[in-house]
């Protein structure tokens, strides 16, 4: 009897341990199943905007905002700035065929607001607003689209021209192209001023994802000296943001920056081939600008702006937080918005914003509720 009692006693230990187990195992599936809910909500793409509380809160020279109004105003330009009607601003655009072939296909269709937006619809519509916000910003401003002979463009607005440049426009050689364009175009106004020596007008190359939302003539009346103006962030490995290049309009400035861009173009073909669909031509930036011995890095550190020569050319750096600042995703960034910002730069997944963003200024005409809307709505991902 003892040994069957002892028997009995083991098989139900075994069974308690087994028991046990299991339902540990299962506490802890649902403990992870929790956990990971959040991450995958927090990695979802949303069609529509969901505000939360702008970073910045309590800091005296951030944008301070109560949902979509601002508490304190921006430092916008009230006067128009000299040099405005002698900036032109440059951008890269092209279409491809993929995008006109879905013309016809609604079930891809993008609903923004009361528009409904193909492929190609929304390339022309986040190209139009770019220009709205310049003619908003810089009404005397012009916008020329350097484009592919073959892209059938048409953008019926004042002020802005297409100017045709052969090259190799494929998504994978891009940002290569996008560099020889700005190349070959500065030495058409290189030949221009040879004939005109007075008709000095300075050069704005950004990205077609960003919105200018303050006058940007005082870079040119503030900083007299420098060729050409590079933006910086506080990043190791990448420091330049190739979105906003800035020219002087004079043949010296042309020139150089001509030759600078040049040695991108080099080392980009040469050491970052590999990266030529994206972040090449970021790379390229700062290894020609970091690999000068003088050339101190740390200043990258710092939000301030600076200027350095780089084998003959005057560089004006900028700092990103006011000249091409980035919406946040996520919570990386608690310093909210400074009051002076220039340009916002809705790069990566945050194009539907920038429409979002223009069909709120159009209903409200404020640019600081606006850019409210912006750093409230900026911690969740809005790819198209």
């Amino acid at each position: 009897m003892k040994i069957v009692s002892g028997w009995h006693r083991l098989v139900f230990c075994l069974a308690s341990i087994f028991l046990l187990t299991h339902l540990f195992s299962v506490m802890e599936l649902h403990k992870n199943s929790k956990m990971e809910e959040p991450h995958k909500q927090l990695n979802k793409k949303f069609d529509h905007l969901v505000l939360g509380p702008a970073a910045g809160q309590g800091l005296s020279n951030r944008l301070q905002c109560q949902g979509t109004k601002a508490l304190n105003r921006t430092y916008s330009s009230s006067s128009r700035s000299a040099e405005d009607g002698s900036i032109t601003f440059i951008t890269v655009f092209t279409i491809y065929n993929s995008s006109l072939n879905d013309v016809e296909d609604k079930s891809t269709n993008t609903i923004v607001g009361n528009a409904s937006y193909n492929k190609f619809g929304r390339s022309m519509a986040l190209l139009n607003v770019f220009i709205n916000f310049i003619e908003v910003a810089m009404p005397q401003s012009n916008v020329i689209i350097l484009t592919d002979p073959v892209s059938d463009l048409s953008v019926p607005q004042n002020r802005v021209s297409l100017y045709h440049i052969q090259g190799e426009y494929s998504r994978d050689k891009l940002m290569l192209q996008r560099i020889r364009s700005y190349i070959t175009f500065l030495e058409t106004r290189l030949q221009k001023l040879s004939q005109n020596p007075r008709n000095i007008t300075h050069y704005i190359f950004t990205d077609s994802d960003i919105a200018v939302v303050d006058n940007l003539g005082q870079i040119f009346h503030d900083h007299p000296n420098f060729h050409l103006a590079l933006t910086f962030r506080n990043n190791k490995a990448q420091p330049l943001n190739s979105g906003f290049i800035a020219v002087r309009g004079t043949p010296e400035a042309i020139l150089r920056a001509k030759h600078f861009l040049q040695e991108v173009l080099k080392v980009y073909s040469t050491k970052y081939r590999n990266a030529s669909r994206m972040l090449g031509d970021q790379l390229a930036l700062a290894w020609v600008v970091k690999s000068k011995a003088h050339f101190d890095a740390s200043r990258f550190a710092k939000a301030l702006a600076f200027s350095e020569d780089i084998d003959g050319t005057s560089l004006l750096f900028l700092p990103c937080s006011l000249y091409n600042w980035t919406p946040p995703e996520g919570a990386g960034q608690f310093h909210g918005m400074p009051l002076d910002v220039k340009v916002v730069h809705f790069k990566g997944s945050r194009k539907r914003l920038m429409l979002e963003s223009w069909n709120f200024y159009s209903s409200s005409l404020d640019i600081s509720d606006m850019l409210c809307l912006i750093l409230g709505s900026g911690r969740t991902k809005y790819d198209f």
